[in-house]
């Protein structure tokens, strides 16, 4: 019998090792699993790359993380956001390096981990810092940016329900990143708000498919 419901965070996360590469769904603050993150303060784990949309906000979630002195990187687009304080410390401090991604090159790069499709050529980027050190071609007169997959040793994601199989469904701008990260990683963690009987969700509402899931943890 497929069941992927765990009964708590601590066992939800358990495994994660240190100098993973963790994938933080969520829209800033929407969406964002906040308990699963700091859930990894328990595990004692370090040198942490961080893959998300922003660098945290205040002290909670991935901002907790870096405050704690557990991540070495953080790849994201945005990391100011309107509370960046713990990031802007960290980061002044050289105890935190930063890989800036535009939002868009971001998703298309955890999408492509997720389909396993090799790279994929942008005009995002080109003719800016941005783009220094990686493989330009020009197509059509418009020079592109080579850009490679960013794939996860494991994704932390948050949904509105699942059933004991993983189906997910979101709602509203939850839907941003956290479904693009859920096939990009090694292993998939989601928290929800609720646990339902399998076969009542309408499939049509299912956005990420059981497949691309391995845990599930109901936090209310």
């Amino acid at each position: 019998m497929i069941d992927k419901r765990v009964p708590d965070l601590a066992a939800a996360v358990a495994g994660i090792k240190n100098g993973a590469t963790v994938l933080c769904g969520g829209f800033g603050a929407v969406g964002e699993p906040i308990a699963l993150t700091e859930a990894l303060l328990d595990l004692g784990i370090r040198d942490l790359t961080i893959v998300a949309n922003n660098a945290g906000t205040g002290e909670i979630g991935i901002a907790r993380l870096i405050n704690e002195g557990r991540v070495r990187k953080v790849i994201c687009s945005y990391p100011r956001t309107t509370d960046p304080r713990a990031f802007e410390a960290a980061y002044k401090a050289g105890r935190i390096e930063l890989e800036l991604v535009p939002q868009g090159t971001l998703s298309e790069r955890l999408r492509a981990a997720g389909a396993g499709i090799g790279g994929f050529y942008t005009p995002t980027a080109a003719g800016t810092r941005l783009a220094e050190g990686k493989e330009t071609r020009v197509l059509d007169g418009k020079t592109y940016v080579l850009e490679k997959p960013l794939k996860g040793d494991v994704a932390l994601i948050a949904a509105y329900k699942s059933d004991r199989w993983g189906n997910l469904v979101y709602r509203k701008s939850a839907r941003s990143f956290n479904p693009v990260m859920a096939p990009a990683a090694d292993m998939t963690v989601v928290q929800v708000k609720m646990i339902v009987d399998l076969g009542s969700l309408d499939p049509e509402a299912i956005v990420t498919p059981g497949i691309f899931v391995d845990r599930v943890v109901m936090v209310r």
